[in-house]
């Protein structure tokens, strides 16, 4: 079924008695939000083009290419979709399928791609070949790898707030100390709460970000210089160079290998 992105739906995923259903969600040209809400049924956040984010109470959660977000049941989570999103959510029954009980990334393989598709095509049509599809996706789903690329971000409020904004304009290339002092903070202060809270020093933190920007633009056809720009890069250089670090490949061949392993390659290191 197709739905545009906006919450309520007409319907309630949790009435519905399949193990598994799949909507596709039409995004307009403007950017678009579902407010904060929670479900008993678990959601798998699966992106064809175009960018989603989904916030939980322990970070942000932007959905890569050739991956997905899951988020488990009756967990409070908002989705934000940039202009021209093609979005699918997949709602899945407590105990149908053996998932983590925390949000993660998951690789979907070309296989899982093809199986929720044709289950949002279907809709809310449960007959016995959509029971063997969603079956089908059900046993497939727990066999995708965890991936680490995420930001993760806690409910410290000074965090979540630089967290936020770097969301929205990862661009933004103020130093740690301009951001201690939009958040009444010493330069010091921030440093240690960053590494408490996400494990990760701030630079590196940003990084994460960028490279998940980074890939989801380039996976909807931005190209390298574009992207650069968009990241605030003094040149494509210093971006292949970021990227090359991270991830180990230039962009490009990383997306090619991306592609090929159905996900399997994200791994920051």
């Amino acid at each position: 079924m197709r739905q545009p992105l906006r919450y309520p739906w007409p319907f309630d995923p949790d009435d519905v008695l399949a193990s598994a259903i799949a909507v596709r969600v039409d995004v307009t040209e403007t950017r678009a939000e579902v407010p904060d809400h929670r479900h008993r049924k678990g959601q798998l956040v699966f992106a064809l083009g175009g960018g989603v984010t989904c916030r939980v109470p322990s970070g942000l959660w932007m959905v890569p290419p050739h991956c997905a977000v899951w988020i488990p049941g009756d967990m409070g989570h908002s989705n934000i979709a940039t202009a021209n999103a093609r979005i699918f959510f997949v709602y899945i029954e407590p105990e149908a399928a053996d998932l983590p009980d925390r949000c993660c990334t998951l690789s979907i393989s070309p296989l899982l791609r093809e199986l929720i598709i044709e289950l949002a095509d279907r809709g809310e049509d449960n007959d016995a070949r959509g029971e063997l599809l969603a079956r089908v996706l059900l046993t497939e789903l727990p066999r995708m790898p965890v991936q680490q690329l995420h930001l993760p971000v806690s409910s410290e409020p000074r965090l979540r707030r630089i967290a936020v904004a770097l969301a929205e304009d990862a661009a933004d290339r103020s130093t740690l100390a301009e951001w201690a002092n939009r958040v009444a903070l010493s330069e010091s202060s921030l440093a240690r709460l960053v590494v408490k809270q996400t494990g990760l020093t701030f630079g590196r933190w940003r990084q994460q970000l960028h490279l998940i920007v980074a890939l989801r633009a380039q996976a909807s056809g931005a190209s390298v210089q574009q992207v650069s720009a968009d990241l605030g890069y003094e040149s494509v250089t210093a971006f292949i160079t970021m990227f090359k670090k991270a991830l180990g490949k230039p962009p490009a061949k990383y997306l090619s290998s991306v592609a090929q392993n159905g996900g399997s390659a994200f791994v920051a290191r």
